[in-house]
């Protein structure tokens, strides 16, 4: 597990589910933990765990500030778990345009703009870690729900995008990939029919795993009765540079350097 010592922690989507598991462990531990979730239980769930709470919209960047000035405000921070997420499950002909913002600005954009918001208090701390909650369906298409796969792709993509550059400045980024876990968010159809679900306990202790690794830029797979393992992605020709006998090296975004 992931150092905290005189630290602290932030956990989006941390009310229920998974992220609600990570508190936990972070909590027993010792840490000093904020989450940050709009759910209307969210408060009685942080003040029974004994965690701090801020109402936040993840697909919001000034609610991530906040965010992490709150958790921040309790010691350096060095891990935040973007972990809030929502599923879709319609028909394409039933999606409209507030579903499918919605689901864009909640698991990709609560991402993006959390390793924003994050990155310049992990600088003040010294280095840290960021694990994002992507999914197996990032990676094999779930036809079920189109714009949570696609969601969840665009997030492993995101985070090796970023990995490399983060790292040299001393924070680490990865992503963890669960298949189907007993949380709200599963189809009560697969409960029902006996299909193998993780424990959310299980997913925790995989993010925190992954925190405490010397890893980044990697995507996690986690499935029932399976080790935690970094997915390896097929060899794809890259970008060259004009002479062709190296990589191409695309400069550094301008914020990354903030």
């Amino acid at each position: 597990m992931i150092d905290l010592t005189g630290g602290s922690a932030l956990i989006t989507g941390g009310a229920g589910g998974i992220g609600r598991a990570v508190t936990q462990r972070l909590i027993t531990a010792g840490a000093s933990v904020v989450i940050a979730d709009i759910d209307t239980n969210a408060p009685a769930v942080a003040a029974q765990l004994g965690a701090g709470y801020i109402r936040a919209d993840v697909s919001r960047p000034a609610d991530l500030d906040a965010a992490v000035a709150a958790a921040e405000a309790r010691g350096p921070l060095r891990f935040a778990h973007l972990n809030a997420g929502i599923s879709s499950i319609v028909s394409l002909d039933d999606v409209d345009e507030a579903l499918y913002r919605r689901a864009l600005g909640v698991n990709l954009d609560g991402v993006f703009w959390g390793i924003r918001a994050a990155l310049p208090a992990m600088r003040r701390a010294g280095g840290g870690a960021i694990v994002a909650t992507s999914s197996l369906a990032g990676l094999v298409p779930q036809p079920a729900d189109v714009i949570y796969s696609a969601t969840k792709a665009a997030v492993i993509a995101l985070v090796r995008a970023l990995g490399p550059p983060l790292r040299a400045g001393g924070v680490r980024l990865n992503c963890i990939c669960p298949g189907f876990a007993d949380t709200p968010m599963v189809p009560s159809a697969l409960r029902d029919a006996g299909f193998p679900l993780l424990t959310a306990h299980e997913v925790a202790d995989a993010v925190l795993r992954v925190a405490g690794s010397d890893d980044d830029s990697q995507a996690y797979i986690l499935q029932p009765g399976r080790e935690l393992t970094a997915y390896r992605f097929p060899g794809v020709p890259g970008a060259r540079a004009p002479d062709s006998t190296r990589s191409a090296v695309v400069p550094d975004v301008p914020w990354i350097q903030r």
